[in-house]
Protein backbone atom coordinates (compact mmCIF):
# COMPACT_ATOMS: atom_id res chain seq x y z
CA UNK A 1 0.00 0.00 0.00
CA UNK A 2 2.92 2.49 0.47
CA UNK A 3 3.31 2.52 -3.13
CA UNK A 4 0.07 4.13 -3.64
CA UNK A 5 0.16 6.51 -1.15
CA UNK A 6 3.51 7.54 -2.94
CA UNK A 7 1.32 8.09 -5.81
CA UNK A 8 -1.16 9.84 -4.35
CA UNK A 9 1.77 12.34 -2.25
CA UNK A 10 3.26 12.94 -5.84
CA UNK A 11 0.03 13.86 -7.53
CA UNK A 12 -0.97 16.14 -4.91
CA UNK A 13 2.38 17.77 -5.51
CA UNK A 14 0.70 19.17 -8.56
CA UNK A 15 -3.21 18.27 -8.55
CA UNK A 16 -5.90 20.56 -5.92
CA UNK A 17 -8.92 18.88 -4.74
CA UNK A 18 -8.78 15.54 -7.20
CA UNK A 19 -8.19 13.08 -4.76
CA UNK A 20 -11.45 10.77 -6.11
CA UNK A 21 -10.61 11.33 -9.64
CA UNK A 22 -6.68 10.21 -8.60
CA UNK A 23 -8.21 6.69 -6.83
CA UNK A 24 -10.06 6.29 -9.73
CA UNK A 25 -6.75 5.69 -12.27
CA UNK A 26 -5.32 3.85 -9.88
CA UNK A 27 -8.31 1.37 -9.58
CA UNK A 28 -7.92 1.20 -13.13
CA UNK A 29 -4.37 0.71 -13.38
CA UNK A 30 -4.27 -2.31 -10.93
CA UNK A 31 -7.28 -3.89 -12.35
CA UNK A 32 -5.60 -3.16 -16.28
CA UNK A 33 -8.60 -1.15 -17.05
CA UNK A 34 -8.95 2.25 -19.13
CA UNK A 35 -10.46 5.63 -17.99
CA UNK A 36 -12.02 8.13 -19.89
CA UNK A 37 -11.95 11.78 -18.87
CA UNK A 38 -14.87 14.05 -19.45
CA UNK A 39 -14.71 17.68 -19.06
CA UNK A 40 -15.13 20.92 -20.64
CA UNK A 41 -11.39 22.57 -21.21
CA UNK A 42 -9.05 24.42 -19.09
CA UNK A 43 -10.27 21.48 -16.03
CA UNK A 44 -6.97 19.63 -15.87
CA UNK A 45 -8.13 16.61 -17.81
CA UNK A 46 -4.34 16.18 -19.58
CA UNK A 47 -2.58 17.53 -16.47
CA UNK A 48 -3.97 14.83 -14.47
CA UNK A 49 -2.69 12.06 -17.20
CA UNK A 50 1.06 13.64 -17.66
CA UNK A 51 1.22 13.72 -13.71
CA UNK A 52 -0.36 10.10 -13.17
CA UNK A 53 2.49 9.31 -16.18
CA UNK A 54 5.08 10.59 -14.42
CA UNK A 55 4.42 8.64 -11.16
CA UNK A 56 5.34 5.38 -12.86
CA UNK A 57 8.72 4.05 -14.08
CA UNK A 58 7.38 3.08 -17.44
CA UNK A 59 7.01 4.56 -20.93
CA UNK A 60 4.30 7.04 -21.73
CA UNK A 61 3.29 8.31 -24.81
CA UNK A 62 0.77 10.88 -25.99
CA UNK A 63 -1.71 11.08 -29.28
CA UNK A 64 -3.28 14.17 -30.12
CA UNK A 65 -5.84 13.08 -31.91
CA UNK A 66 -7.22 14.84 -34.88
CA UNK A 67 -9.48 14.13 -37.98
CA UNK A 68 -6.70 13.58 -40.17
CA UNK A 69 -4.87 10.95 -37.91
CA UNK A 70 -4.84 7.35 -39.44
CA UNK A 71 -5.19 4.34 -37.88
CA UNK A 72 -1.58 3.67 -38.35
CA UNK A 73 -0.20 6.93 -36.82
CA UNK A 74 -2.10 4.87 -33.60
CA UNK A 75 -0.84 1.49 -34.20
CA UNK A 76 1.99 1.28 -36.49
CA UNK A 77 2.80 0.42 -40.07
CA UNK A 78 4.03 -2.57 -42.08
CA UNK A 79 7.35 -0.28 -44.49
CA UNK A 80 9.65 -1.16 -47.17
CA UNK A 81 13.62 -1.01 -46.37
CA UNK A 82 15.27 -0.40 -49.53
CA UNK A 83 18.77 -1.11 -48.01
CA UNK A 84 17.36 -4.40 -46.68
CA UNK A 85 15.19 -5.06 -49.42
CA UNK A 86 12.25 -6.08 -46.85
CA UNK A 87 9.30 -4.64 -44.78
CA UNK A 88 9.69 -4.07 -41.66
CA UNK A 89 7.16 -3.57 -38.87
CA UNK A 90 7.36 -0.18 -36.98
CA UNK A 91 5.09 0.14 -34.22
CA UNK A 92 3.07 3.48 -33.48
CA UNK A 93 2.72 4.95 -30.06
CA UNK A 94 0.32 2.21 -28.57
CA UNK A 95 2.99 0.06 -28.04
CA UNK A 96 3.92 1.83 -23.97
CA UNK A 97 2.56 2.02 -20.52
CA UNK A 98 0.52 4.49 -20.49
CA UNK A 99 -0.98 5.64 -23.26
CA UNK A 100 -3.00 9.31 -23.35
CA UNK A 101 -5.24 9.71 -26.10
CA UNK A 102 -6.02 13.21 -25.64
CA UNK A 103 -9.74 14.26 -27.34
CA UNK A 104 -9.81 11.17 -28.52
CA UNK A 105 -13.61 12.32 -30.10
CA UNK A 106 -11.88 14.63 -32.60
CA UNK A 107 -10.60 11.09 -34.41
CA UNK A 108 -12.76 9.63 -36.71
CA UNK A 109 -14.86 6.41 -36.53
CA UNK A 110 -12.38 4.05 -38.12
CA UNK A 111 -9.23 6.09 -36.05
CA UNK A 112 -11.17 5.26 -32.92
CA UNK A 113 -12.02 1.56 -33.77
CA UNK A 114 -7.76 0.84 -33.93
CA UNK A 115 -7.51 1.40 -30.44
CA UNK A 116 -10.30 -1.39 -29.85
CA UNK A 117 -8.30 -4.71 -29.97
CA UNK A 118 -5.88 -3.10 -27.69
CA UNK A 119 -7.84 -1.99 -24.76
CA UNK A 120 -9.69 -4.87 -24.95
CA UNK A 121 -6.90 -7.55 -25.69
CA UNK A 122 -3.56 -5.67 -25.12
CA UNK A 123 -2.12 -6.50 -28.65
CA UNK A 124 -1.95 -4.77 -32.10
CA UNK A 125 -2.19 -6.64 -35.29
CA UNK A 126 -1.00 -4.95 -38.27
CA UNK A 127 -0.45 -6.97 -41.38
CA UNK A 128 -1.50 -10.12 -39.76
CA UNK A 129 1.37 -9.86 -37.41
CA UNK A 130 0.43 -9.69 -33.86
CA UNK A 131 2.51 -7.68 -30.98
CA UNK A 132 1.56 -8.41 -27.49
CA UNK A 133 2.18 -5.56 -24.96
CA UNK A 134 3.57 -5.51 -21.95
CA UNK A 135 2.30 -4.94 -18.52
CA UNK A 136 1.26 -2.88 -17.27
CA UNK A 137 -0.99 -1.10 -19.86
CA UNK A 138 -3.43 1.94 -19.66
CA UNK A 139 -5.14 3.94 -21.88
CA UNK A 140 -6.15 7.50 -20.38
CA UNK A 141 -8.62 9.26 -23.05
CA UNK A 142 -9.84 12.65 -22.19
CA UNK A 143 -13.13 14.34 -24.35
CA UNK A 144 -15.41 17.67 -24.31
CA UNK A 145 -18.74 17.40 -24.16
CA UNK A 146 -19.51 20.85 -25.32
CA UNK A 147 -17.93 20.51 -28.93
CA UNK A 148 -19.83 18.01 -29.89
CA UNK A 149 -21.35 19.10 -33.38
CA UNK A 150 -17.75 21.05 -34.17
CA UNK A 151 -15.36 18.57 -35.77
CA UNK A 152 -15.96 15.47 -33.37
CA UNK A 153 -16.84 12.01 -33.53
CA UNK A 154 -18.73 10.44 -30.51
CA UNK A 155 -17.64 7.37 -29.64
CA UNK A 156 -19.67 4.41 -30.45
CA UNK A 157 -21.22 1.95 -27.73
CA UNK A 158 -18.54 -0.57 -28.31
CA UNK A 159 -15.80 1.65 -27.74
CA UNK A 160 -17.03 3.23 -24.85
CA UNK A 161 -17.80 -0.03 -23.05
CA UNK A 162 -13.68 -0.86 -22.99
CA UNK A 163 -13.30 1.91 -20.34
CA UNK A 164 -13.67 0.44 -17.30
CA UNK A 165 -14.32 4.51 -15.76
CA UNK A 166 -15.79 7.19 -17.30
CA UNK A 167 -14.68 10.49 -14.68
CA UNK A 168 -16.97 13.53 -15.25
CA UNK A 169 -14.34 16.45 -13.89
CA UNK A 170 -16.07 19.37 -12.06
CA UNK A 171 -14.96 22.98 -11.81
CA UNK A 172 -12.68 23.59 -8.55
CA UNK A 173 -14.22 25.32 -5.14
CA UNK A 174 -12.90 28.59 -4.69
CA UNK A 175 -10.57 28.15 -2.44
CA UNK A 176 -8.94 25.17 -4.59
CA UNK A 177 -9.12 27.47 -7.38
CA UNK A 178 -7.22 30.27 -5.50
CA UNK A 179 -4.55 27.17 -4.50
CA UNK A 180 -4.32 26.41 -7.74
CA UNK A 181 -3.78 30.42 -8.87
CA UNK A 182 -0.50 30.49 -6.09
CA UNK A 183 0.86 27.11 -6.93
CA UNK A 184 1.20 27.63 -11.04
CA UNK A 185 1.68 31.41 -10.70
CA UNK A 186 5.63 30.96 -11.09
CA UNK A 187 6.76 28.03 -11.86
CA UNK A 188 5.57 24.16 -13.14
CA UNK A 189 4.92 21.60 -10.54
CA UNK A 190 4.81 19.26 -13.04
CA UNK A 191 8.46 19.20 -13.42
CA UNK A 192 8.96 18.40 -10.00
CA UNK A 193 7.13 14.81 -10.41
CA UNK A 194 9.30 11.88 -10.22
CA UNK A 195 8.66 7.92 -10.23
CA UNK A 196 7.79 6.48 -7.22
CA UNK A 197 6.55 2.99 -8.32
CA UNK A 198 8.41 0.55 -10.72
CA UNK A 199 6.14 -1.34 -13.17
CA UNK A 200 7.15 -4.50 -11.29
CA UNK A 201 5.60 -2.75 -8.07
CA UNK A 202 2.83 -2.43 -10.64
CA UNK A 203 2.48 -5.88 -11.96
CA UNK A 204 2.88 -7.26 -7.77
CA UNK A 205 -0.29 -5.17 -6.71
CA UNK A 206 -2.10 -5.73 -9.82
CA UNK A 207 -1.98 -9.31 -8.91
CA UNK A 208 -3.14 -8.50 -4.60
CA UNK A 209 -5.97 -6.59 -5.75
CA UNK A 210 -7.36 -9.79 -7.56
CA UNK A 211 -7.31 -11.51 -4.38
CA UNK A 212 -9.82 -8.83 -2.63
CA UNK A 213 -12.57 -11.38 -1.63
CA UNK A 214 -16.25 -11.04 -2.83
CA UNK A 215 -19.07 -12.14 -1.19
CA UNK A 216 -22.04 -13.83 -2.81
CA UNK A 217 -24.44 -11.18 -1.45
CA UNK A 218 -22.06 -8.24 -3.08
CA UNK A 219 -22.41 -10.48 -6.09
CA UNK A 220 -25.72 -10.52 -6.23
CA UNK A 221 -25.67 -6.95 -5.29
CA UNK A 222 -23.75 -6.20 -8.45
CA UNK A 223 -25.85 -8.03 -10.78
CA UNK A 224 -28.99 -6.66 -9.33
CA UNK A 225 -27.59 -3.11 -10.76
CA UNK A 226 -25.74 -4.05 -13.58
CA UNK A 227 -29.80 -6.01 -14.45
CA UNK A 228 -31.97 -3.39 -13.01
CA UNK A 229 -30.08 -0.94 -15.88
CA UNK A 230 -31.56 -3.60 -18.68
CA UNK A 231 -34.97 -3.57 -17.32
CA UNK A 232 -35.17 0.31 -16.05
CA UNK A 233 -37.78 2.06 -17.91
CA UNK A 234 -36.03 4.97 -18.60
CA UNK A 235 -32.92 3.04 -20.18
CA UNK A 236 -33.23 1.56 -23.94
CA UNK A 237 -29.98 -0.20 -23.47
CA UNK A 238 -28.66 -1.59 -20.83
CA UNK A 239 -25.77 -2.26 -19.41
CA UNK A 240 -23.39 -5.78 -20.67
CA UNK A 241 -22.46 -8.35 -18.65
CA UNK A 242 -18.89 -6.89 -18.99
CA UNK A 243 -20.38 -4.10 -17.38
CA UNK A 244 -21.22 -6.50 -14.10
CA UNK A 245 -17.32 -7.78 -14.23
CA UNK A 246 -15.78 -3.84 -14.80
CA UNK A 247 -18.41 -2.94 -11.71
CA UNK A 248 -16.84 -6.30 -9.74
CA UNK A 249 -12.75 -5.44 -10.85
CA UNK A 250 -13.62 -1.31 -9.98
CA UNK A 251 -15.73 -2.38 -6.22
CA UNK A 252 -12.33 -4.39 -5.36
CA UNK A 253 -10.06 -2.23 -6.24
CA UNK A 254 -12.17 0.55 -4.36
CA UNK A 255 -12.07 -2.01 -1.38
CA UNK A 256 -7.81 -2.83 -1.85
CA UNK A 257 -6.80 0.97 -1.77
CA UNK A 258 -8.53 2.00 1.21
CA UNK A 259 -6.23 -1.07 2.83
CA UNK A 260 -9.41 -4.03 3.07
CA UNK A 261 -9.20 -7.31 1.40
CA UNK A 262 -12.55 -7.48 1.18
CA UNK A 263 -15.36 -5.53 -0.81
CA UNK A 264 -18.47 -3.69 1.17
CA UNK A 265 -21.83 -2.48 -0.56
CA UNK A 266 -20.49 1.30 -0.33
CA UNK A 267 -17.35 0.18 -2.23
CA UNK A 268 -19.69 -0.89 -5.23
CA UNK A 269 -22.23 2.28 -4.13
CA UNK A 270 -18.59 4.36 -4.68
CA UNK A 271 -17.26 3.20 -8.46
CA UNK A 272 -21.16 2.28 -9.62
CA UNK A 273 -21.50 5.43 -11.22
CA UNK A 274 -18.20 6.08 -13.24
CA UNK A 275 -18.87 2.29 -14.12
CA UNK A 276 -22.31 2.38 -15.62
CA UNK A 277 -23.03 5.95 -17.16
CA UNK A 278 -21.46 5.63 -19.98
CA UNK A 279 -22.82 1.95 -21.05
CA UNK A 280 -25.93 2.98 -21.17
CA UNK A 281 -28.69 4.51 -23.38
CA UNK A 282 -31.74 6.14 -22.32
CA UNK A 283 -34.68 6.43 -24.29
CA UNK A 284 -35.68 9.34 -26.49
CA UNK A 285 -38.41 10.57 -23.52
CA UNK A 286 -35.96 10.34 -21.13
CA UNK A 287 -33.07 11.78 -22.66
CA UNK A 288 -34.89 14.92 -23.10
CA UNK A 289 -35.61 15.54 -19.25
CA UNK A 290 -32.80 13.22 -17.94
CA UNK A 291 -29.37 12.39 -17.77
CA UNK A 292 -27.24 9.38 -17.51
CA UNK A 293 -26.36 10.54 -14.57
CA UNK A 294 -29.34 11.00 -12.69
CA UNK A 295 -31.01 7.34 -14.05
CA UNK A 296 -27.93 5.99 -12.86
CA UNK A 297 -29.14 7.21 -8.90
CA UNK A 298 -32.36 6.56 -9.83
CA UNK A 299 -31.57 3.15 -10.03
CA UNK A 300 -29.05 2.88 -6.80
CA UNK A 301 -31.67 4.21 -5.09
CA UNK A 302 -34.35 1.61 -6.03
CA UNK A 303 -32.06 -1.31 -4.90
CA UNK A 304 -31.52 -2.57 -1.16
CA UNK A 305 -28.31 -2.94 0.36
CA UNK A 306 -27.00 -6.27 1.02
CA UNK A 307 -28.66 -7.12 4.67
CA UNK A 308 -24.89 -7.67 6.23
CA UNK A 309 -24.58 -3.99 6.13
CA UNK A 310 -28.12 -3.02 8.10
Amino acid sequence: MTSLTDIKKEMNKVLVGKDKEIDLLLIALLQGGHVLLESVPGTGKTLLAKTFSRCIEGRFKRIQFTPDVLPSDVTGVQFFNPKTQEFELRTGPVVTNVLLADEINRATPRTQASLLEVMEEKQITIDGETVPLSPPFIVVATQNPIESQQGTFPLPAAQLDRFLLKVPFTYPEFEEERMILSRFRSEQPLDEVEPVVSLSDVQFLSKSVKEVHVTGDIESYILQLTRGTREHEWIEVGASPRASLALLKASQGQAFIEGRDFVRPEDVLQVAPYVLQHRIQLTVEASLTKSEDEVITNLIDTINLPVETR
